[in-house]
């Protein structure tokens, strides 16, 4: 039986990090506004000088003469053979990270320096705007809707084009009109999950369902994965609200197609578990104390195996496999499938 969801969790995922009174700027170790002070709201910060220095040119890389490259640059020729301390690292973005380094089925490694997902970008101090604008990223895909958009508008280095990617464009827009009054409200938000932790996990998976069945997802997603393919296409980084759902589908969409094994695909999506839960632990206590059911705000704003397999049922049930998911409904083709394996798989 399909259920039919009577608010979008995903956005509610998105409003309740909109809460005044649990933001995560109260965490222990966050920053606070006050004490390192983000860009201003729509701010296009400038690029900054790298200030580590520049890494060995790796042999063969470069001519006799020739600059050295950037450490962006060098990133991407180590690929696959990046140590842990060189992987970037964003205080004020817990859910950053590179998607690459995972190996395929047959051997190969995902690419590291290419394509990076993330939390919503807002609020971010000048230092961690410094370490963006180092990875030399050409475009940020924002999968937020409108009023996600609108509320909390990215922050970026100067020179990133931003492309807006409204995934849920055709979720019900019933379900969205009393968002600002439900994350008031715990136990109005217990309620409109069903009552109950189980039936909270349950609308979770049919909205992964509607990750790959809404048309403005299967363009969205399209979009984002022809545009990554193109030769100048990368580096570029991908993200929603809390970086766990529309952005965990994005990459474990692209994880699968390059022949990541199913168990690594599915423990990258987990990850999200160990940064999205810690940074709202206050808001999850202020939820609780002010009436609401305790499981539920975990089933929203974490991630489980199920939902990530309900995604999976679906590309199998309605095209039979991933290939066939991108070519029918992402609108990418054989060639364009063999595009992205050269270009985010290193033999």
């Amino acid at each position: 039986m399909i259920i039919k969801p009577r608010w979008c969790p995903l956005l509610i995922v998105s409003t309740l990090a909109l809460a005044p009174a649990c933001s995560r700027e109260s965490e222990p170790g966050s920053p606070s506004p006050a004490a390192t002070p983000a860009a201003p709201a729509s701010a296009v910060v400038p690029p900054f000088a790298p200030t580590a220095p520049t890494p060995p040119v790796p042999i063969g890389s470069a001519t006799a003469g020739a600059a050295a490259p950037t450490p962006a640059a060098a990133q991407r020729a180590a690929g696959d053979t990046l140590a842990p301390e060189r992987v970037t690292v964003i205080a004020s973005l817990p859910g950053f990270r590179d998607i690459g380094g995972v190996a395929t089925r047959d051997g190969a490694v995902v690419r590291r320096g290419l394509l990076y997902r993330s939390g919503q970008l807002h609020r971010i101090p000048r230092a961690d705007i410094e370490k963006l604008a180092a990875l030399e990223l050409v475009r940020d895909y924002d999968l937020r809707t409108e009023q996600e958009r609108t509320a909390r508008p990215d922050e970026l280095p100067a020179g990133v084009e931003l492309v807006a990617l409204d995934v849920l464009a055709d979720a019900d827009e019933a379900s969205t009109r009393t968002l600002s009054e439900i994350v008031r409200n715990p136990k109005r938000t217990t309620a409109h999950a069903g009552g109950n932790t189980g039936e909270a996990a349950a609308l979770m998976e049919q909205t992964y369902r509607e990750l790959v069945t809404l048309p403005s997802a299967r363009d969205a997603y399209g979009r984002l994965l022809r545009q990554v393919a193109e030769e100048n296409g990368t580096p570029a980084l991908f993200h929603c609200s809390s970086g766990k759902d529309r952005g965990g589908w994005a990459a474990a969409a692209l994880l699968t197609l390059l022949g990541v094994p199913e168990e690594e695909v599915m423990s990258d999506y987990l990850r999200s578990n160990d940064t999205a839960l810690p940074a709202y632990r206050k808001m999850a206590e202020g939820f609780v104390a002010a009436g609401g059911e305790p499981g539920v705000f975990p089933a929203v704003m974490g991630v489980r195996p199920e939902y990530l397999k309900a995604a999976l049922d679906e590309v199998k049930q309605r095209h039979g496999s991933i290939e066939a998911y991108f070519a029918d409904g992402l609108g990418i083709d054989a060639a364009g499938q063999n595009t992205l394996r050269e270009k985010f798989l290193r033999r």
